[in-house]
């Protein structure tokens, strides 16, 4: 488990006061001024709850809909479980589809332009940075009650894509079978051979792109730069140490993928599975993110769409990422109006002495560089 310092707990608080996403205004807000209030044309423009009259019209237009279909939600995910059950038992007139929950960030897209026009399409997206930033025609854009708590380093200005939980690149290792390691070069030693897992293709998948990350400032690079992290993925596969299985709950309880890079929260909930999980958040330089949320402009159920962002952003909902371990976007503004919870904030982990997250043109840049570098890194 990560260290618990309650005298650091709100440490943490970096991650949401840096300002290191300068997002670039993209698409205005459609107009809604002459939608009528509540039908299909409102609840697939309104860009606020203002555009259905109030929120309680907004729910009844959700009701209505009747469904709501969400994509690579797993319910390990940062407390993603506990979060849907909820809105089940708020809304029992809305049925929850939860389709493809392992998927990556890039999937999901495949699947909104795969189901276009289909009421199986997804409703909403949860998106590592990168390809939030690479996918904003699929974006509606919307602004939630609470918008203005959000820092406005993490969120696009009109609302197309915006951060929502977060934490620090980690490695969660069994100590049943392992040593902790002291620093990143430890897992290239003989006692990790055939043991190291990411979570995903970092061409791909938030998590494993931001491993790629952490890995190259821990090691001479910058977010700048992520080739010495491409570097060191490739002299760990090159040493028998890398596994190439994409990593889930089970994998790890079954043994298949022992040592694992992920975000620290999700590192922690194996601990559940597996006693003896531990997870190391390495000194020095700390690589933190955010995972963002965003509406499908093609969704078959706007206005329940819309409702779950609502939803989302709650106070009870920001306190239940922090009960999954991960930081929530609102987390400065809760701690001011006193509506956060103070036991959960407290134990969060030690915040790394150095946080850095990637800016909008670092992360296109070193998507590109792994695009053409990694296939070849790690063959």
């Amino acid at each position: 488990m990560s260290r618990n310092h309650p005298r650091r707990a709100y440490a943490a608080l970096a991650l949401t006061t840096i300002a290191a996403l300068s997002l670039a205004a993209c698409a205005g807000s459609p107009d809604t001024e002459n939608a009528a209030a509540g039908d299909e044309s409102t609840a697939s423009t309104a860009t606020s709850v203002a555009d259905f009259g109030s929120f309680e019209e907004l729910e009844a237009a959700a009701k209505a809909e009747g469904n709501l279909n969400v994509i690579a939600l797993p319910r390990d995910w940062a407390n993603y479980g506990e979060i849907l059950d909820l809105f089940a038992e708020r809304y029992p007139e809305i049925t929850i589809n939860e389709q493809s929950p392992d998927v990556s960030s890039a999937e999901e897209i495949t699947a909104a332009e795969t189901n276009k026009g289909l009421d199986t399409a997804p409703d909403v997206f949860d998106l590592g940075l990168t390809v939030a930033l690479q996918s904003t025609d699929h974006f509606a854009p919307y602004q939630v009650e609470n918008w203005d708590d959000i820092p406005d380093a993490l969120k696009e200005p009109t609302g197309l894509f915006v951060g929502d939980y977060g934490g620090y690149m980690s490695v969660g290792y069994d100590s049943a079978k392992f040593e902790a390691p002291a620093e990143l070069a430890d897992l290239l030693g003989d006692d990790y051979r055939g043991a190291v897992a990411i979570n995903g293709d970092p061409t791909a998948a938030g998590a494993a792109f931001a491993a790629v990350g952490l890995a190259s400032v821990q090691s001479g690079g910058s977010l700048d730069d992520f080739q010495p992290g491409i570097d060191f993925f490739s002299e760990l596969n090159a040493a028998g140490n890398m596994l190439k299985l994409d990593v889930t709950s089970a994998t790890v309880a079954s043994g298949e993928t022992p040592v694992v890079f992920d975000w620290d929260y999700l590192n922690a909930a194996h601990k559940a599975d597996v006693p003896t999980w531990e997870t190391v958040v390495f000194d020095g330089t700390g690589y933190a993110g955010y995972y963002n949320q965003a509406i499908n402009v093609d969704a078959p159920n706007p206005a329940a769409a819309r409702l779950w962002q609502e939803f989302l952003y709650s106070d009870e909902v920001q306190n239940l990422w922090l009960k999954g371990g991960a930081r929530p976007v609102r987390m400065e503004a809760m701690i001011e109006a006193g509506t956060i919870d103070e036991d959960l904030a407290a134990a969060l982990p030690e915040a790394p002495a150095e946080t850095v997250v990637p800016t909008e043109e670092q992360s296109t840049a070193a998507g590109e560089l792994l695009g053409a570098n990694w296939a070849a890194a790690v063959q």
